[in-house]
């Protein structure tokens, strides 16, 4: 005796067939609604200086392979060709879509030339979204100039915090974190920051460290420079130095202590590899140093760098000397020994965990500690919770779900 009626099993067969291709389709229908509904999503990228090309770079790459619509806006806040089109090139990056060209100025003047700049490239360009990056001024002006055109806000590096208002990145990081919409850390320290800050969670998204991610995307060509070669240098035999800090060159007895602590090191026998930034050269000339830094022994100064054959000279150095925000994170991720000359600093986690030490009493901290990392003093480290190359895939699929 049959368990079910004659043709019964057959027909429940094809009314679930019936059921799963409904389904489907409808399914496939939703699927393509909503990829329609991410290629029409408007996104507007905004950069002004040197480190935001480093960090937009890993967004655009995501972008293009999503196919999705944006456009890239640049401020110019870095006029330099060294300092602009050189890491355009090397970071794969197109030309901006839009260049405004605010150029040199106190802080107020690159913010407010900027935002008129950007008013009308918003306006017409009608984006969803605005992503700024960093804290330079143009990171600012881009996140006002949006708000106030209604236009939703996201800030990459968000929740930074060196707590030294002083400093006009700090202004910048705190007043745009205030108007921003989306949040994406990349340390937790910084949600932290933020949550005291009264900022609800529901906006803050740790999804990792931006700057790695261009790191990782092209450590094949960091590898393959040949700037050791061209300058005779060897691996783990020399210090890159990097200084371009108002608080560093802008006084002349600053940048000549200095200078007599590179003579102090160059004595040791280490070599020091120096690229110089416009602003420090022009510091180095305006007071009358120019001979004393010429002199000083295993010196090497050099022009600007692109960012394949600074993260080089960074890779295989035995130390780091350094102002910049995003050497300390990138010689963390390294392994790399870091000394920052700086009073404070808004990444902590590369101290606490990471290769970096703090010269927070000024330049006649630089050869007692320079010593001891020659001496063998190694600093146990390691890398922080999702600095893995994947960020920019996190911030792009989030920026999805929320819009």
């Amino acid at each position: 005796m049959s368990r079910f009626p004659a043709g019964g099993y057959s027909n429940r067969i094809v009314r679930v067939r019936e059921m799963l291709s409904t389904a489907i389709t409808a399914r496939t229908a939703s699927f393509i609604c909503v990829e329609g509904m991410v290629n029409e999503l408007k996104i507007a990228l905004i950069v002004g200086a040197r480190p935001n090309f480093i960090k937009i770079a890993p967004i655009v790459r995501e972008l293009e392979e999503r196919r999705m619509d944006y456009t890239l806006i640049h401020t110019g806040q870095h006029y330099d060709f060294e300092m602009s089109e050189t890491f355009f090139a090397s970071l794969g990056l197109r030309e901006p879509d839009y260049y405004i060209g605010i150029g040199s100025g106190t802080n107020n003047y690159q913010t407010a030339k900027a935002m008129l700049g950007l008013e009308g490239v918003l306006d017409e360009t009608g984006p969803d979204l605005v992503v700024v990056v960093g804290d330079v001024n143009s990171t600012l002006a881009g996140a006002l100039s949006a708000v106030k055109l209604g236009i939703e806000v996201a800030h990459v590096e968000a929740g930074l915090r060196s707590f030294d208002r002083s400093m006009p990145e700090e202004i910048n990081r705190v007043l745009t974190d205030a108007i921003s919409d989306l949040l994406f850390t990349s340390c937790e320290d910084a949600d932290e920051n933020l949550a005291r800050e009264g900022i609800s969670r529901d906006k803050i998204f740790f999804v990792g460290n931006i700057m790695i991610d261009t790191l990782v995307d092209l450590m094949p060509e960091i590898r393959r420079s040949t700037i050791l070669e061209e300058f005779g240098l060897k691996r783990g035999e020399y210090a890159f130095v990097t200084l371009h800090r108002p608080s560093n060159v802008d006084a002349r007895e600053t940048l000549a202590e200095i200078a007599g602590a590179l003579e102090s090191i160059g004595g040791m026998g280490l070599r020091i590899v120096f690229p110089v930034h416009p602003r420090t050269r022009r510091r180095i000339g305006d007071f009358g140093l120019t001979g004393r830094f010429d002199g000083i022994q295993n010196l090497i100064l050099l022009d600007p760098l692109g960012y394949v054959e600074s993260m080089a000279a960074t890779y295989s150095a035995r130390l780091v000397l350094t102002d910049s925000g995003g050497l300390q994170e990138e010689t963390t991720y390294l392994g790399i020994p870091c000394l920052t000359l700086r009073p404070n600093t808004e990444r902590p986690v590369t101290i606490r965990i990471g290769t970096n030490v703090l010269l927070d009493k000024g330049p006649s901290m630089i050869p007692s500690a320079m010593s001891t990392i020659l001496e063998g003093g190694e600093i146990p480290h390691r890398i922080p919770d999702l600095w893995d190359g994947n960020t920019a895939k996190r911030i792009i699929e989030t920026v999805i779900d929320r819009l």
